[in-house]
């Protein structure tokens, strides 16, 4: 997993309360298991406006004009600004795999759907919660000014804006100390290498039969 330490990154505003993880990627994307090739998918009922299946080339497929990552003052985005309750619904993995393959490392909003919030860390996505007041006046001033940016400070938790205001966030010491080393639950269990190699060894001595 990428480490994630400080960005400073392009905005886009996704202004939706309660986007749901079907919308993030739609069931039929679910029949694979690979880590990546989801971003031309994220979003595809909202941001085509045919169907889209798994495999399918989307350069030229029609494209609904007045969806915001389709405007082109926000390609390349890699923070996105959401509302209340983002990433809500199934549990699918899928979706911070799509959101990540797609560009964006950073999403802000007042409030998250818990299993999406613990997969964003387990993916090397940053999810930060940020007080609704707070929240307006970033969209407000995303969609004012084009090609807006924030800078991300995973270490001093904080979000700056291009005037220098700054916004402290909170987050989870251990999650925290996982991003900033790119360490994911694999990582993790691979650093502890030593002690499972010991650990099965003596079971094999203590209890051959099961071997």
């Amino acid at each position: 997993m990428q480490a994630f330490t400080k960005l400073n990154g392009l905005v886009a505003p996704m202004d939706r309360a309660n986007v749901d993880t079907d919308a993030i990627i739609p069931k039929q994307f679910l029949k694979s298991i690979k880590r990546t090739g989801y971003g031309p998918f994220l979003f595809d009922e909202w941001r085509y406006e045919d169907h889209g299946e798994p495999g399918m080339d989307c350069t030229n497929r029609p494209r609904r004009t007045d969806f915001v990552l389709n405007q082109p003052r926000y390609q390349g985005a890699q923070i996105l600004l959401a509302r209340e309750n983002f990433g809500c619904g199934s549990s699918r993995e899928h979706a911070p795999w799509a959101i990540l393959d797609y560009g964006f490392s950073c999403i802000i909003a007042p409030s998250f759907a818990d299993i999406f919030f613990n997969n964003c860390f387990k993916n090397g996505i940053l999810p930060i919660v940020l007080e609704g007041a707070v929240m307006d006046r970033l969209f407000k001033a995303c969609v004012e000014q084009e090609g807006y940016r924030l800078e991300i400070d995973l270490e001093r938790q904080t979000v700056t804006t291009p005037d220098g205001e700054s916004f402290h966030f909170e987050v989870d010491a251990f999650r925290k100390h996982c991003l900033l080393n790119g360490l994911d639950d694999i990582d993790l269990t691979l650093m502890q290498t030593d002690s499972i190699r010991s650990y099965e060894d003596t079971r094999r001595n203590n209890a051959p039969w099961l071997f």
